[in-house]
């Protein structure tokens, strides 16, 4: 299992942003791997590489797992380590269950170009979100987003204003100010400035929206994908799983994280808790 590094971000976040020191931050706030790729020539049938310019002229590399039969495409956000095909077994269990994939791989992850930043997180969410509409042929009622963790803040920000299927927040971050702070780093939380501030755009979101989030996670606490929910105000559902952590949602409570997210893709949303 990749190992998730939450709170070195809020560590990063905090004491570096003070000193202006954004190629510091960058550094230590994300984990992008290079190893541990899938050869091209060794994808699975149905998935292949897509490669996607984004505003800046970053070239990323990211998967398109397609099912043919379906209308709906789901954009998947991953978290801060690793690389998008680490995520290779969530991205095909979502494309056999009836729907076609594109997993981003942020820049400077897997075979992408450049160098992780949050700014540049987003651009490359922007990029993606284009490619599929303009390359692909979805149309954004057909579009799903998924972001995970860190992965949360980029699902976020480019979900704001469109009218979208819907947003899948798991283990969403409220802000980084508000992480410091539950991290117990004190005074320092209020140099946090607004970075990460999923709280302030999920205001924005004009699409259904779906929380889930574990009761006994010690990275992001449960507390903040309550925030996220209770503000937004769109139709909402939020998903408790009582006793998971962080990083165990899909293995130990599989039933309880997969099954919301395979219907929100299928139905529509009543705000529920």
């Amino acid at each position: 299992m990749i190992k998730s590094y939450g709170t070195l971000l809020v560590i990063i976040l905090f004491s570096f942003v003070t000193a202006g020191c954004k190629p510091i931050v960058n550094h230590f706030a994300f984990h992008p791997h290079k190893g541990n790729l899938i050869a091209t020539e060794n994808l699975p049938a149905n998935v292949e590489e897509i490669t996607i310019t984004t505003e800046d002229q970053v070239k990323i590399t990211s998967l398109y797992l397609s099912f043919a039969a379906s209308k709906k495409l789901l954009i998947y956000f991953h978290g801060n380590a690793g690389n998008i095909y680490h995520r290779m077994p969530a991205l095909l269990h979502l494309q056999k269950s009836g729907i076609n994939v594109v997993g981003v791989s942020y820049r400077g992850y897997g075979k992408s170009e450049g160098r992780p930043s949050e700014a540049g997180f987003y651009l490359d969410g922007k990029a993606a979100y284009q490619y599929a509409i303009e390359e692909l042929g979805f149309s954004a009622k057909n579009i799903i987003i998924l972001g995970r963790s860190i992965g949360t803040t980029v699902a976020t920000n480019l979900a704001q204003h469109k009218n979208l299927h819907g947003l899948i927040l798991v283990t969403p971050l409220s802000n980084g100010k508000e992480q410091a702070e539950a991290s117990g780093l004190g005074l320092i939380s209020t140099f946090a400035g607004d970075a990460f501030d999923n709280l302030t755009k999920i205001d924005n979101l004009n699409s259904p929206l779906l929380v889930i989030h574990g009761t006994q996670d010690r990275v992001v606490p449960f507390s903040m994908g309550e925030a996220i929910f209770n503000r937004a105000k769109t139709e909402k559902k939020f998903i408790k799983i009582e006793g998971a952590g962080h990083n165990d949602l899909q293995d130990s409570y599989s039933k309880e994280y997969w099954i919301p997210i395979l219907k929100f893709m299928n139905d529509d949303v009543t705000e529920q808790r």
